[in-house]
């Protein structure tokens, strides 16, 4: 494969073992609050996927986008991945987000639908995540992919298992 024209990326993330010690320290509302406001660090997967803003309410996380190139699939658009760690990182993180200190989560499933295509002339996008029930072991999200304009780029349900934490 020749390349013409070379583009690098540059990146830093803070060891995640910090962020595993404080799951089950803080509520989750707490945690991702800190991470909202760069209080607490935000885990490497935001650096590698270059989040721009998140905002965290109980029961709801949005995620910000802008697309990049290193998003990319061959086909020029956003990559499938890219988009379902959005939406597993809403969806779930939302979930988190009803949690109290001592308890933890995990994602058993993530059901996605692509609907549009994401590209840099998109511009930012909105990934909006909510709890839609929550019982004692399980929990069930969904999450909202909009690009600024309010188009539904992807949707995603997912269900997580709740457990206290060791």
């Amino acid at each position: 494969m020749t390349q013409t024209q070379e583009r690098t990326r540059t990146f830093g993330w803070t060891d995640p073992a910090q962020h595993a010690a404080m799951v089950g320290r803080r509520s989750g509302l707490e945690l991702l609050q800190a991470m909202a406001k760069g209080d607490f660090p935000a885990p490497p997967i935001m650096h590698l996927i270059d989040v721009a803003a998140l905002e965290v309410v109980e029961g709801s996380v949005t995620v910000h986008l802008d697309p990049q190139e290193f998003h990319y699939n061959p086909l020029g658009t956003m990559h499938g991945g890219v988009i379902s760690t959005l939406l597993d990182t809403a969806a779930a993180c939302s979930v988190h987000s009803t949690l109290p200190a001592g308890m933890g989560y995990t994602s058993l499933d993530l059901s996605v639908k692509f609907l549009r295509p994401v590209t840099l002339a998109t511009g930012r996008i909105t990934c909006t995540g909510s709890v839609l029930q929550k019982g004692r072991r399980t929990a069930l999200a969904d999450a909202r992919l909009t690009d600024a304009e309010g188009r539904l780029l992807a949707h995603a349900t997912s269900s997580c298992i709740l457990f206290e934490m060791p």
